[in-house]
């Protein structure tokens, strides 16, 4: 019985998170300001639009796609600028490739370059994580150490190799941190040879 709940709750879970819009936004919809919204935000078309019908449909509205469409392609602009493609690549998040032809090199280009400096602090964060869990190995090593149920010189000779893995660590987030701050100026170069001039 408990495991019949859990299904249920779960499915409706997943179908709650597939629903862009309430019972009430689709009665009101305009839906030339949803795909302005929506073009902004950089979702694809197909995908936004198709989960927008499944959500007013049950709802009993039909959606417009016409009228969502052309706001889509108004609030295209906003998306794919080079500075917004820095952002969305540095947050980590996906490009649907949804940038029209004009617009799609300068968007790329901030995109990948903050996608590099995602994966670095990513691993930045990984080696961190690691060093963690090393620490954590020597505490409860000290720990039997002081209840005296190990060998004390196999236990201390570990912690001797686990302190050598975490200076091995340290060194290479060192080199990262480096790496990362390059990265950095070349995305403040960037921010800087797009900004709005005045």
């Amino acid at each position: 019985m408990r495991l019949h709940t859990a299904v249920i709750l779960i499915a409706c879970l997943v179908l709650t998170s597939c629903q862009t819009l309430s019972k009430e936004e689709c009665a009101v919809a305009d839906w030339r300001v949803i795909g302005e919204q929506d073009g902004a935000s950089g979702y694809n078309p197909r995908d936004r639009f198709a989960n927008h019908v499944k959500a007013c449909t049950k709802a009993g509205v039909a959606a417009d796609q016409t009228l969502w469409y052309q706001g889509y392609q108004q609030g295209l602009p906003r998306y794919c600028t080079p500075r917004n493609g820095l952002t969305v690549g540095s947050q980590g998040k996906s490009y649907a490739n949804v940038c029209p032809l004009d617009l799609e090199p300068g968007f790329r280009e901030g995109y990948d370059l903050g996608r590099v400096q995602h994966r670095k602090r990513s691993e930045i964060s990984t080696l961190e994580s690691r060093i963690s869990a090393i620490e954590q190995e020597i505490r409860s090593d000290e720990d039997l150490i002081r209840t005296g149920k190990e060998d004390r010189r196999t236990i201390e000779r570990r912690i001797d190799e686990n302190r050598w893995k975490i200076r091995d660590l340290e060194r290479d987030i060192g080199r990262m941190q480096s790496d990362l701050r390059r990265i950095e100026d070349d995305m403040d170069d960037f921010r800087y040879s797009y900004a709005p001039r005045g």
